[in-house]
C-alpha cells in the first residue's frame, strides 16, 4: 500500500475558532507520548548518544525530548482514545486527513527525534521533527504547520527554557536548529561561567519578529553571534541575519563564529574536548560583517574561478565589495572593511577609496533624480 496523499487543511491557519485551551492539551500529550515512546526504541536513542546529546534521554526537563515512531497513526489513535475530536488534532498541527479518505487521520510527524516548541509563558505549541541519519530523502526537519497557537515567524526555539540565563545576560548565539541549540547548552553546564545561550529558528530563515526578539535580550548588549554551518545554506544563514540585525539596531556588537566546512555546534560537541572546543570557537567569534565581506567574495571566486588573476577582475571584485563599506555601524568598521578588501583582492587603498566614491556619487545621483520628479500636466 503507498503513502496516503495529504489532504491541503482549510482555514490555511488550523485550529481557528477552536479553543486554544484544548489545542494547548492536545500538544501537551503529544510531548508526554513521544516522551514516553524514546524510552523504548533503540534507534533514537543511539541517534542523539551519537550527536553526543544523550544526556537528554536521561533528563526529560528542561527539554522534553522524544520519539515520533513510524507508523502512520500511532499518536492520532493515542490521542482520540484520550478524548481529542479530530478537530482538534489538526487543529494542533498533530494530524492531517488525507485526500483518498477525507475522513481518515494520520500523524504528521513519523519515524523523527521530536523537539518541542515554547511560547514565552512556556506552553508547549508546536514540534521540531528531526529524521535519523537513515531516513532517506526525506527534509532533515519538518515543522510543525501554522497553527491558531503556533507561527513558526514568532517564536524562537530554546528561549523558553532557557530564561535563567537570559536573565543572566549571556550573549545570545544564533544557530541552525535544536541539536545545535543543545550543543551549546550543554557546553556550558559545568563551566560555572558566564557563556553563550543558543537560541534557533523554527524554520529555515530568520525573521523580522525573531531578529527584533534577538535584539531585545538583555544579553543583546554584550553582542549577537550567529554559529552557523560552513557551507553554502550556513552563508546565506549569516548574510540574511547581518542583513535583519544590522536594521534591528541591536545595542552590542554583531560578530559571526567561524566552523570548519561541513560543520556546526552540534558536530563539534561530539570532537575530543569537544564542550571546551564549541565555547572556544564562540569566544574567537569575528565581526559579522567581516564574513559577510567574505562570503561575498567566495560567491564571486565560486562563479569566475580567475576572478583575481587580473587587474580588471580584481577591480570588478572591489566594485562587488564596496557597497558593503556603507553597511558598517561606524567609522572604524568600515575602516577595518576596506582593509580587509585591500588584502583579499590584492588593489591599492587608493582603488578602494576611488571605487567607494564613484558608488556614493552614484547613489547620490540616483537620489537627486527621485527628488526631481514631479507630477506633470
Amino acid at each position: 500500500m503507498g503513502a496516503p496523499r495529504l489532504r491541503q487543511p482549510t482555514p490555511a491557519v488550523r485550529g481557528a475558532g477552536l479553543e486554544p485551551g484544548r489545542l494547548l492539551a492536545a500538544v501537551d500529550a503529544a510531548v508526554s507520548y513521544y516522551r514516553a515512546q524514546l524510552a523504548h526504541v533503540d534507534a533514537p536513542r543511539a541517534y542523539l548518544a551519537e550527536r553526543g546529546l544523550g544526556v537528554i534521554v536521561q533528563r526529560e526537563w528542561p527539554w522534553r525530548v522524544g520519539y515520533a515512531p513510524p507508523g502512520w497513526s500511532t499518536l492520532t489513535g493515542h490521542l482520540r482514545a484520550a478524548g481529542f475530536t479530530p478537530e482538534e488534532l489538526i487543529g494542533a498541527g498533530l494530524s492531517a486527513r488525507t485526500r483518498t479518505g477525507p475522513d481518515r487521520l494520520i500523524d504528521v510527524f513519523r519515524d523523527r527525534v521530536m523537539f518541542p516548541v515554547r511560547d514565552p509563558a512556556g506552553h508547549t505549541v508546536a514540534f521540531l521533527g528531526r529524521s535519523g541519519p537513515h531516513a532517506g530523502d526525506v527534509p532533515k526537519y519538518l515543522n510543525n504547520p501554522r497553527t491558531a497557537i503556533y507561527n513558526k515567524s514568532h517564536l524562537l526555539f530554546g528561549l523558553a527554557e532557557q530564561q535563567d540565563r537570559v536573565t543572566a545576560r549571556w550573549t545570545p548565539v544564533l544557530v541552525e536548529g535544536p541539536a545545535d541549540v543543545l550543543a551549546v547548552w550543554l557546553s556550558y553546564s559545568r563551566s560555572g561561567r558566564t557563556g553563550a545561550v543558543a537560541l534557533a529558528p523554527c524554520g529555515t530563515t530568520l525573521s523580522d519578529t525573531q531578529a527584533s526578539i534577538l535584539r531585545e535580550l538583555p544579553g543583546a548588549a554584550r553582542g549577537l553571534v550567529t554559529a552557523f554551518d560552513a557551507d553554502p545554506a550556513g552563508r546565506a544563514a549569516v548574510d540574511r541575519a547581518w542583513h535583519l540585525l544590522r536594521h534591528a539596531r541591536c545595542p552590542g556588537p554583531l560578530l559571526a563564529a567561524e566552523f570548519r566546512a561541513g560543520a556546526d555546534p552540534a558536530d563539534l560537541l561530539r570532537a575530543p574536548h569537544g564542550r571546551a572546543r564549541l565555547r572556544a570557537t564562540l569566544r574567537r567569534a569575528q565581526p559579522m560583517l567581516d564574513t559577510v565581506v567574505d562570503h561575498r567574495l567566495t560567491r564571486l571566486v565560486e562563479r569566475h574561478p580567475r576572478l583575481l588573476e587580473d587587474i580588471d577582475g580584481r577591480c570588478a571584485a572591489v566594485r562587488a565589495l564596496v557597497p558593503l563599506l556603507f553597511e558598517a555601524t561606524s567609522p572604524q568598521e568600515a575602516i577595518t572593511v576596506a582593509r580587509r578588501i585591500v588584502a583579499h583582492t590584492g588593489v591599492g587603498v587608493d582603488t578602494v577609496a576611488t571605487v567607494a566614491i564613484a558608488h556614493l556619487e552614484g547613489s547620490l545621483r540616483d537620489l537627486s533624480w527621485l527628488g526631481d520628479c514631479r507630477p506633470t500636466g
